[in-house]
C-alpha cells in the first residue's frame, strides 16, 4: 500500500513533446492522510479505520452487497457527500461530471442485483458524520435532494437505453459508428450502452 510518494518536478512539456527544464524544479509530495490513518491504527485497509467504520456497519444493514460492492458504495457515496457538500452538482462537465459518474457507479452497483434500491434509504447520521468530519454544516437536506435527483437521471436515462437499443438496427455489434450515434443522439454513454448490452439487466457494469 502506497503511503506517500515523491514527484521530482524537473520539466515542461510542451505540446510537441519537447521537455524544457523548470526554472524551478521541485518535489511534489503526496500523503494519502487516510493510508496514514490506516497505518497509524493497525489496518490493512482504509474501510476498517474509523472514518469508513460507520458507513461499513450502515450500508450492509440496508443492501446486501458483496465485499467490492459495498467497498466501492461506501467509498463513492462518501466521497459524493463531500463534494456536493462543498457546492458541486451533477453535470456533463468537470467536476459535476466527476460527481455524476460517482453517483452512477454507487447506482450501478445497487441495481445490478435489485432495481428497487434506493438512495433514499441512505440514513442520515451517515451523511451527518462525513459532514462533519470534514467541517461542512448546513447541507444535509440538499445533499439528500441532489442524490435522489441524479438517482431520477440515471433511471429516466437506463429507460431510454433499453428503448433506443431495443430497436433492429442495434441487435448486433455494435460499431464505433453506432457507439458515436447513441451518443450523439440520444445522449448514451459509451460505457452504458456497452453495460447495457453486456448484461441486459438494464445498469452497466
Amino acid at each position: 500500500m502506497e503511503v506517500w510518494n515523491h514527484v521530482m518536478m524537473r520539466y515542461r512539456r510542451g505540446d510537441d513533446g519537447t521537455l524544457t527544464p523548470l526554472p524551478r524544479p521541485n518535489i511534489d509530495t503526496g500523503l494519502g492522510m487516510e493510508r496514514l490513518a490506516a497505518v497509524l491504527q493497525g489496518k490493512r485497509s482504509v474501510f476498517e479505520t474509523d472514518l469508513f467504520e460507520p458507513w461499513m456497519r450502515g450500508v450492509p444493514s440496508l443492501w446486501r452487497l458483496d465485499e467490492q460492492s459495498l467497498r466501492l458504495v461506501c467509498d463513492h457515496l462518501r466521497s459524493a457527500v463531500v463534494v456536493i457538500g462543498d457546492g458541486v452538482l451533477p453535470s456533463n462537465t468537470g467536476r459535476g461530471y466527476v460527481l455524476r459518474r460517482l453517483v452512477r457507479r454507487v447506482l450501478t452497483a445497487l441495481w445490478r442485483t435489485d432495481p428497487s434500491r434506493t438512495l433514499g434509504d441512505l440514513p442520515e447520521e451517515l451523511i451527518e458524520h462525513t459532514r462533519d468530519h470534514f467541517g461542512q454544516r448546513g447541507q444535509g437536506a440538499g445533499i439528500r435532494d441532489v442524490l435522489l435527483d441524479e438517482e431520477r437521471r440515471f433511471g429516466r436515462l437506463l429507460e431510454r437505453g433499453r428503448r433506443v437499443l431495443s430497436q433492429p438496427r442495434f441487435q448486433g455489434q455494435l460499431d464505433e459508428g453506432d457507439l458515436g450515434y447513441l451518443h450523439d443522439t440520444h445522449g448514451l454513454p459509451r460505457d452504458l450502452v456497452l453495460g447495457l448490452r453486456a448484461d441486459g439487466s438494464g445498469a452497466p457494469s
